[in-house]
């Protein structure tokens, strides 16, 4: 099925992701199992099968009709890869660089909050993997789990701080600050959630965790907003009820930020840590990409919050091929929304994104069995993305562009309504 004594194996400059393959057909051998199926719809049925009910419904829940959701999932389908035959791909490199990180692959982990209610590894598990894999980690503002001990689990990974921004600015640098310290070295600001998107089932059932105590440790360990409970007379140990509503009201808010606001975050951000990269995640529109250059921003993330926060948004991946053709020589762009697999990533790299974020995917592979779960997901994901270059004639990242794709006209509406 795959070699392992191929000779070309030691000769390239990244692991040979695509034995994992063999690996898994080898498992009945030894008397083992494979952990669970990847194919991304019976993950998801696993997942739903493992979760609480509120824990399913925070990870499924989509904005409104779930129509963005839908819509990022169908833009992909429009998109077709050209394969080319006869092409030497044994030296193979699935590497790239971000922000000056080489890394085994042009996927990382997308920031995703409160990992506690998935498993009660949380954090720590999703981070250790990324090390592991030289794979970006972004962690949330919502994170479930200290800063300081996700950056310790991380290792030596490359791993950056997803900033949900208070109104606050003692708090704000508070948080970045701890960021910094423990070895995050790019800010990642969230744009698109000042405040959750009407999210049916979850409003439906008071699904909050926040406002019941649970996974805002990250907030409650920090020495400013610990002041701040102190003020209000708030006892973080003794009332974690009260302490967790006002971490969560104080970094999804409900109270917008401007662009005014950008320069003076950059300029914070720049002096703590050196000059390290800035980044503005939710863009979807050329006038707002074109922004972000016109301010100084090092790199965006086209994202549309997975259809979490606008129903009825234009797909990110239709709003990547747009900004990628308008600013794509100007400003570095990464992409997430919708990515089940790796024919999704070489599809997004070929529209103009360096770099692609996932995030179901693992939060379902935690939910199912924690570490074990998250490291078969994305060692099974970069297994998918190295054959998909093998048998497709891509012998690196750099090539992907138009050319591997034929597109076909938007027409969404001929698809199926319910689609992963």
């Amino acid at each position: 099925m795959s070699d392992p004594t191929n000779p070309s194996i030691q000769q390239r400059t990244t692991p040979q992701w695509g034995l994992y393959q063999r690996e898994n057909f080898w498992r009945v051998n030894d008397g083992q199992t494979v952990p669970f199926n990847t194919d991304p719809k019976k993950l998801e049925e696993e997942a739903h099968k493992r979760l609480s009910q509120g824990g399913w419904f925070y990870a499924a829940s989509n904005a409104g009709m779930s129509n963005t959701h839908l819509a990022n999932r169908q833009a992909f389908f429009r998109h077709r890869i050209i394969p080319r035959q006869l092409v030497d791909t044994n030296l193979r490199d699935t590497t790239t660089e971000i922000f000056g990180h080489r890394v085994s692959a042009p996927i990382g982990f997308a920031p995703i909050g409160i990992n506690k209610i998935y498993h009660p590894s949380a954090e720590i598990a999703v981070a250790k993997v990324a090390g592991e894999l030289n794979l970006p980690y972004c962690l949330s503002t919502a994170g479930s789990s200290p800063i300081e001990k996700v950056g310790k689990a991380n290792g030596k990974g490359p791993r950056f701080y997803q900033l949900y921004m208070p109104h606050d600015d003692e708090l704000t640098l508070s948080l970045i600050n701890r960021a910094w310290n423990s070895g995050f070295d790019a800010l990642i600001l969230t744009t698109d959630t000042w405040q959750l998107g009407w999210r049916h089932d979850d409003v439906a059932n008071s699904n909050y965790a926040f406002y019941r105590g649970i996974g805002a440790d990250l907030g409650l360990t920090d020495p400013v907003f610990q002041k701040r409970c102190r003020e209000d007379g708030i006892d973080v140990e003794k009332d974690k009820v009260a302490a967790s509503a006002k971490w969560i009201d104080s970094i999804w808010h409900g109270r917008a930020w401007s662009w005014e606001k950008i320069p003076w975050l950059i300029q914070q951000w720049k002096k703590i840590s050196g000059g390290r990269p800035f980044v503005i995640k939710g863009i979807q529109s050329v006038a707002d990409a074109k922004k972000c250059v016109e301010y100084g921003v090092d790199g965006i993330v086209v994202s549309n919050h997975a259809g979490r926060q606008v129903d009825g948004a234009i797909a990110s991946l239709d709003a990547l091929e747009n900004i990628a053709n308008a600013v794509g020589d100007k400003i570095y762009i990464m992409f997430d929304s919708g990515v089940r697999g790796g024919s999704d990533v070489a599809k997004a790299l070929s529209l103009g994104a360096r770099f692609v974020f996932v995030g179901r995917l693992w939060i379902w592979g935690l939910s199912i069995m924690g570490e074990q779960g998250v490291r078969h997901v994305m060692k099974s994901l970069l297994a998918d993305f190295d054959i998909l270059m093998a048998v497709g004639g891509i012998n690196s990242v750099d090539e992907f562009d138009k050319s591997v794709l034929e597109s076909y006209p938007k027409s969404y509406t001929m698809l199926p309504d319910k689609v992963l």
